[in-house]
């Protein structure tokens, strides 16, 4: 058996754990540069705002129904998320943290009462750190991701799935006749695995439920979709098909790209950003403990401002030796900016990936004849690491990311953002001492 923990809204319900006054309120949080929601509280989905709504669509909600819009906090949020996986995994004996908000848990083995072991979990989170969840549990990673969607579903729609299964639902105890009604009450779409794109086909060709899906044969989804379908077909009928993973894997191309706040045209500008971004993409690359051989930059104008001139351009140049050294990566992607740099443009985007990865412990040596090789100074990024992690990120960095902080030209639009509660010294909160019996 496998269970799936899904934090419930759960950018929003952070966000709520510091702020008391948002319960019960809509409440959004805006994407990079506060373009458009990514996260919704019930009381704003309830609004009819859609995820990716505009913001620039919806701010007239904020007088007419009192909806308040958020910068998102990704520092906080990472730190709420490894609070909430840490009490996750007491569920199980392995964790598998799928994302921000949710882990598979293996529960094989694990005696007694599952249900009731999943609802000590859920009211342990929320009492510990205020995040609501919930809960599913399944045979398969298909299904156990299924009885999540239904155990909230039931909660947050009274009717479309039995009461009994809101909050934690368990599909592995459900009798045949009631595993059967619960897949025909599910949309096609709704099945994980199934996207919007290859669920209209599905329903063009008379799979409507998740019902239709099960009893569709294997060897024609394979024929008639992708070996991906055939799978979600399979752990429908609870045959395991998608791996436990309890270690991610290293990714093989590591991006980081930002949007700026206002249209950048000056050099300087645009090398701070990627001085920034390289730094950025180089730790990530570090703490999978992997090293890069080829680095690739790019710029770019918006293409919304239609009456602007146009402007896109990349390129990428191969290392001498793979590093993971935040200096050499960065000194060669504003080789790269330079090279693809014109004046005269509003540029709105940029980024560094780095690509042709490969294990650290993998050693490319090299004759140095010109002894103009770079030096290994694997402890110096590791302290650099070590402080950044203790005392915030870019408490160091390097100087051609600038001086200037949240105020450089290109830094992200956050107007909206609200403290680091658990991240930042100054942002604790404070008990008034008037308040204290």
């Amino acid at each position: 058996m496998l269970a799936l923990v899904d934090g419930n809204n759960f950018y929003c319900s952070c966000e709520r754990v510091f702020q008391p006054r948002l319960k019960n309120r809509p409440v959004v949080v805006l994407s990079n540069n506060d373009g458009c929601a990514i996260a919704r509280s019930d009381e704003a989905k309830a609004l009819g705002i859609k995820m990716g709504a505009p913001w620039f669509k919806i701010r007239h909600l904020e007088e007419e129904a009192g909806l308040v819009a958020l910068s998102a906090n990704f520092a906080l949020y990472g730190d709420m998320s490894d609070r909430m996986m840490t009490l996750a995994a007491g569920l199980g004996h392995m964790q598998e943290v799928y994302s921000i908000d949710e882990s598979f848990i293996d529960l094989s083995g694990i005696p007694g009462d599952l249900v009731r072991r999943a609802r000590t979990i859920r009211r342990r989170i929320h009492q510990w750190i205020g995040i609501p969840t919930c809960i599913g549990i399944g045979p398969t990673k298909t299904l156990a991701k299924l009885a999540n969607a239904i155990a909230k579903s039931a909660e947050r729609k009274p009717g479309s799935y039995p009461a009994h299964h809101a909050q934690i639902c368990h599909l592995g105890a459900c009798s045949p006749q009631e595993l059967q009604a619960l897949l025909q009450a599910t949309e096609v779409g709704d099945v994980w695995g199934v996207g919007r794109k290859i669920g209209a086909q599905l329903r063009a060709q008379g799979v409507h439920t998740a019902l239709d899906l099960q009893r569709m044969s294997p060897a024609a989804a394979k024929a008639g979709w992708s070996v991906v379908l055939e799978k979600t077909v399979r752990e429908l009928n609870g045959v395991p098909c998608i791996e436990f993973e309890d270690e991610p894997p290293a990714k093989q191309q590591i991006a980081c790209t930002r949007s700026f706040g206002q249209p950048i045209t000056e050099l300087h500008d645009l090398q701070e950003a990627i001085t920034e971004f390289a730094c950025r993409a180089a730790e990530k690359l570090r703490k999978q403990r992997s090293h890069t051989g080829q680095i690739m930059a790019f710029i770019r104008t918006s293409p919304f401002r239609e009456k602007d001139p146009q402007y896109s351009r990349s390129a990428s140049i191969p290392l001498p030796t793979p590093t993971s050294d935040s200096a050499h990566i960065t000194q060669a992607a504003n080789a790269i900016l330079k090279h693809i740099y014109r004046p005269g443009f509003k540029y709105a985007k940029a980024g560094v990936m780095l690509m042709d990865l490969q294990p650290a412990t993998r050693q490319q040596l090299t004759l140095d004849l010109d002894n103009d090789m770079p030096e290994n100074r694997t402890r110096l990024m590791q302290a650099m690491d070590e402080v950044n992690q203790r005392f915030g990120r870019g408490t160091l960095h390097l100087a051609s990311a600038g001086t200037a902080g949240r105020h450089r030209a290109w830094s992200m639009k956050q107007e909206r953002l609200s403290s680091g509660f658990t991240t930042d010294w100054g942002g604790l909160l404070c008990v008034n001492n008037d308040l204290l019996p």
